[in-house]
């Protein structure tokens, strides 16, 4: 166990967790909501600090990235815990495990890793990174001494503290925007909307790389409602180079007796992102679809086409080839 960062003491030896919004407060010898973070005695715990339950490497398509370093790998870390408990979650024996699972892997031994496999960046991802921040943060800092870049994969909950401190050190994030009503956000992950959306923009002032990603869940987030509200959010408050990635949905953990998200459907997101000015709209879940291609925004040549995760580029340089627009490209 290691101390963790960014948490009160009150009294009674309670402490308050701040480093996502659920700022859960926690008694003596109990967890937070993520399950990973401990009071003892009053003083509050990292239990997964330099123990990951996943390490991989990934094409950075994976993550989904399509437009932050097209084409590379990252080597790809996680810790179990989550400080959601989304109905549908994909990775939930390691998200919601009630035990501390995972071999010893210390931040120098992940760069060493990271670099011996020639990965250019490190994606902290699978689960949510914010619950493993202590970890991520002395990795991210070594990353950056190494020229390595750092990328998260995350729900966008955490603080605005936890925001600044590892802003310095993060060049890419995409972040799970799962829906657009508060009602969606209680009931299926058990959290709030407003703080993310809050995040986002912290996110795009901050100029990190961001990319944004929609699960589309039958009957739970798919209407021509939400969908509209979302792509105009991303066009009005991220810019309409912010791309976003409209995954479609199968069956998983305790979302079991819903279907597939219809093929059509996923089409009909791309269409409404499209029309509220969004230049780079990607359908996910869906291989071989030509949704998943790269376009110029301004003479709509293929610039980049992608199978699955291997990708062909046309582009010159992270311009169009064609009629030299940029493409909003990190190389």
């Amino acid at each position: 166990m290691r101390e963790a960062i960014l948490y009160e003491k009150l009294k009674d030896s309670k402490v308050k967790c701040g480093v996502c919004n659920h700022r859960c407060l926690i008694s003596d010898g109990k967890k937070g909501i993520c399950g990973v973070r401990k009071n003892e005695g009053g003083k509050l715990y990292t239990l997964v600090y330099g123990k990951a339950i996943a390490e991989n490497i990934d094409p950075i398509e994976k993550k989904p990235f399509f437009h932050f370093m097209p084409g590379s790998t990252s080597l790809s870390i996680a810790t179990v815990g989550c400080n959601f408990r989304c109905m549908h979650c994909q990775n939930a024996d390691i998200s919601q495990s009630d035990l501390i699972l995972g071999k010893n892997l210390l931040p120098e031994k992940v760069i060493e890793d990271t670099l011996k496999n020639n990965c250019p960046s490190i994606a902290y991802t699978y689960t949510e990174p914010t619950i493993f921040v202590e970890y991520a943060l002395d990795i991210m800092k070594l990353a950056k001494k190494n020229g390595i870049k750092n990328i998260w994969v995350s729900n966008g909950y955490m603080t605005k503290e936890t925001l600044d401190l590892i802003g310095p050190y993060l060049d890419a994030i995409n972040v799970d925007l799962k829906g657009f009503t508060e009602k969606f956000y209680q009931e299926v992950c058990k959290a709030k909307l407003a703080p993310i959306l809050d995040n986002l923009k912290s996110i795009k002032k901050k100029k990190i790389w961001l990319e944004v990603t929609t699960l589309l869940i039958p009957t739970k987030n798919d209407s021509s409602k939400d969908l509209k509200s979302i792509a105009e959010f991303i066009a009005k408050e991220l810019g309409a180079e912010t791309p976003w990635h409209i995954s479609r949905f199968f069956p998983a953990y305790k979302m079991m007796d819903l279907p597939p998200t219809e093929v059509e459907t996923i089409r009909k997101a791309v269409e409404i992102g499209r029309k509220a000015g969004l230049k780079y709209v990607y359908s996910g879940n869906i291989p071989g679809d030509s949704f998943e291609d790269t376009y110029c925004s301004k003479c709509k040549e293929k610039m980049i086409d992608r199978t699955g995760y291997s990708i062909e580029r046309f582009d010159d340089k992270g311009t169009c080839s064609k009629c030299k627009t940029n493409l909003n490209l990190i190389l």
